[in-house]
């Protein structure tokens, strides 16, 4: 079989969905899970059935271990940047829990005939990210497959009691978000070949920053709850916290921090799947009240690599969005609503 050329092949063309907007939707997750019986494990303090980020499981009084796997599609063309988006997205599980990355594995698929060269620039991207958080890649597994596909399955540990979860969060916290919104759009665009160079280097930069600095700086704080936003959207992942906690959630979208492109994109229609399977999932749920369809869609869109969201109580929340803006491995820190008591109805309200 010949190789194809490095000149003629495009990673996004090679994939269907890319990035975290490849994921299977919240709700038809939660149908293919229903059924499986959970070996019951005190040491095990968070398992799938909690729809957190990772598993959690005690080893000794001071320390448990944290489990987390992750990969997708191609979301970029740069094959070294792929490898270093897709590790990026793996850690950030660890540190929404509060954790530490310490080892990784490699998970690859690739097509026989892909260039040797561009699988070696996947596999150097995934490498340099993970040693940026301090941690190592000691093995891992790789198949043949029509469409390439890379990620991480990465251990990490953390004080048993200093585990963050998505179901922590209390009425009168402040919820706090620290990337920018809209990369499912911008994947949509860039498969449209409607973006230009620029906006394709901004996207890349802001999906292999690490979480790392804003875990960092949230640990010094009295955070009762925090979750990545990835592939259930915005939305998707502020109802998994406001049911997991059973409070609900007011969402102040004018301050969300929208890409501009990804504004212009989403009026433009240019919108991926994802967003319609997390519109599907959360909306019922959802109080719209007069936010304009295009906004609510961006809510809904499918993050790759997506910041933290934050749950910290009110008395610290200023500070805590002070020293956020002053650390340069912070993007963009928004002050984006507050967590409520839940009294029925809908668990989110945007306003």
């Amino acid at each position: 079989m010949t190789e194809r050329s490095e000149e003629s092949i495009k990673l996004t063309k090679l994939a269907e969905c890319a990035g975290c907007g490849a994921k299977v939707g919240a709700g038809e997750l939660a149908k293919l899970l229903a059924d499986i019986s959970v070996l019951r494990d005190p040491n095990l303090l968070v398992g799938f059935d909690k729809s957190d980020d990772a598993a959690v499981y005690k080893i000794n009084d001071d320390v448990a271990m944290v489990q987390t796997l992750d990969f997708f599609p191609p979301i970029v063309d740069d094959p070294y940047a792929f490898g270093a988006i897709a590790a990026a997205n793996a850690l950030s599980d660890i540190y929404a829990m509060g954790g530490e990355p310490k080892t990784a594995l490699n998970i690859m698929a690739v097509p026989e005939d892909m260039p040797k060269e561009h699988v070696h620039e996947i596999l150097k991207g995934g490498y340099a990210k993970v040693a940026e958080a301090g941690a190592v890649i000691c093995g891992g597994h790789s198949i043949y497959d029509k469409e390439p596909k890379y990620g991480l399955s990465v251990t990490g540990f953390v004080h048993p009691d200093k585990i963050l979860t998505n179901a922590g969060a209390r009425p009168g916290d402040r919820l706090i978000y620290t990337k920018r919104l809209g990369i499912g759009v911008l994947t949509a665009g860039w498969k449209a070949d409607m973006l230009s160079e620029e906006t394709k280097q901004a996207m890349q930069e802001q999906m292999m920053l690490l979480n790392r600095a804003a875990r960092d700086v949230m640990l010094g704080y009295r955070v009762h709850a925090c979750t990545d936003v990835t592939g259930f959207g915005m939305l998707g992942h502020l109802l998994e916290m406001a049911e997991g906690s059973d409070t609900a959630i007011e969402l102040d979208t004018s301050e969300v921090d929208i890409i501009p492109e990804a504004k212009e994109l989403t009026q433009m229609g240019i919108l991926p799947a994802g967003m319609y399977r997390n519109r599907h999932f959360a909306e019922e749920k959802v109080d719209p009240g007069q936010t304009p369809v295009w906004l609510q869609d961006l809510l809904y869109d499918p993050q790759t690599s997506g910041g933290l969201m934050i749950a910290v109580d009110p008395t610290d929340a200023d500070a805590l969005m002070e020293e956020l803006k002053a650390d340069p491995g912070v993007q963009s820190p928004q002050s984006v609503g507050c967590v409520t008591a839940y009294t029925g109805g809908a668990r989110i309200r945007l306003i």
